[in-house]
């Protein structure tokens, strides 16, 4: 089949891991080191399911060793600060005021993208750099090929470390809106995939392609982060959001709290904020008012339920349970999963405004990441109608 790996060449990448390049028990966070584990197991036995799984994966990691570098520097506008390694983005649903002859201030419309979004790309950059080194740590980690391990190494040294491209640690011009502010906390929402460059930073450890100074600039720059999310006055803002926004900072800080190795702090913001995020976000019956108020209600309480599954996971590692907590106002993750598992059924009546088509699939991800947490609630209707099963939950128990 074009573009598949033939199985003479994959049994010779596999041949680099079971020389123990990667034989080690992953450290990482949000991909499971087990299902990495038996992942591996699997497909050095041959099992159809993982091979193909993993020849998919290969084959997104090939494209990838052709991305990049990403830099904030490449934009074209200038930050406020006069400094191009500040990042900077725009707000996505605020359009120019038509009745305004400058169209300033801009005034919004929930839902709809402006495409002057696109102009400053330092959030899609930032997006592509996640994705890419998270699918070659897996592929490095599956393969032990060094080439994988190598590029995602460049990437990192880019967008961190080399003073010529390096971003400086701050969101401060993040969702700007023009004739209103530079910079809003709600920019902090453009970095959420930051956890799974994390793991794919850890994952890639036993590859020493970083040096170990290459890897403290990487520790400090996100120490230095961590700090400016959490007493910054933008940081603060968006730690104080009620929504999605409030979960996803949570996703965020956890998740570098963990990679930093202080389990005490991700301890204590998962306790003090993210469980009374469960309770204040959700209703009793599990369904989310905050997202359902949204000109795209599907999208964002799809969205923000994935916010708390990566929370639930991450708090496996400080031993809290999420998964099947129940907080005294009887509010709960299974609740809330199982309230948009009653609404998964494209033929289901959707109430709620949804100014774009409901599309479910994305839904079939959180369904096989909540099986093993909810074996009473069954999926399998759903997951029938799947068209292709995520590759990254087979090997890694996570997804990007």
């Amino acid at each position: 089949m074009k573009n598949i790996l033939s199985w003479s060449k994959l049994l010779l990448c596999l041949a680099f891991s079971l020389n123990g390049l990667a034989a080690d028990t992953p450290r990482t966070f949000l991909m499971r080191p087990d299902a990495l584990i038996k992942g591996k197991q699997l497909v050095q036995q041959g099992d159809t399911a993982a091979v193909k799984a993993l020849t998919d994966i290969l084959q997104e990691a090939d494209k990838a060793l052709h991305n990049g570098p990403y830099s904030v520097v490449f934009k074209d506008k200038m930050p406020p600060s006069g400094d191009k390694h500040d990042y900077m983005s725009v707000g996505p649903y605020w359009w120019p005021d038509s009745s305004k002859k400058d169209g300033l201030p801009y005034i919004r419309k929930d839902g709809q993208v402006n495409p002057e979004r696109f102009s400053i790309r330092d959030a899609e950059y930032h997006n592509a750099l996640c994705r890419d080194v998270y699918l070659l740590s897996i592929a490095w980690y599956y393969t032990g090929r060094q080439d994988y391990a190598a590029h995602a190494a460049r990437l990192l040294r880019a967008w961190f470390i080399d003073p010529a491209t390096r971003m400086n640690p701050n969101l401060d011009f993040g969702q700007s809106i023009p004739g209103i502010t530079k910079g809003r906390g709600i920019g902090l929402i453009d970095t959420r995939s930051l956890a799974k460059l994390l793991d794919g930073v850890m994952l890639l450890k036993g590859s020493n392609v970083l040096n170990a100074d290459e890897s403290t600039v990487i520790r400090q720059w996100y120490g230095s982060f961590l700090q400016w999310m959490r007493t910054s006055p933008i940081g603060t803002d968006e730690a104080d959001e009620h929504n999605n926004h409030g979960t996803w900072y949570d996703v965020q800080t956890v998740s570098i709290s963990l990679f930093l190795g202080d389990t005490a702090l991700a301890r204590k913001i998962l306790r003090e904020q993210t469980i009374p995020r469960i309770e204040s976000q959700l209703k009793e019956d599990g369904s989310q008012p905050h997202e359902l108020a949204r000109t795209l209600s599907w999208n964002y309480s799809q969205m923000n339920l994935k916010g708390f599954f990566e929370l639930a996971r991450l708090a496996e590692n400080v031993q809290l349970n999420l998964w099947t907590m129940e907080t005294p106002g009887g509010k709960s993750l299974r609740k809330a999963f199982g309230w948009m598992l009653a609404h998964a059924d494209p033929a289901s009546t959707w109430t709620y405004q949804q100014i774009k088509p409901r599309d479910v699939k994305g839904f079939f991800e959180l369904a096989r990441l909540a099986a093993p947490h909810y074996p009473e609630m069954d999926v399998r209707k759903l997951l029938a109608r799947e068209e292709k099963q995520n590759n990254l939950i087979l090997l890694t128990g996570s997804s990007f």
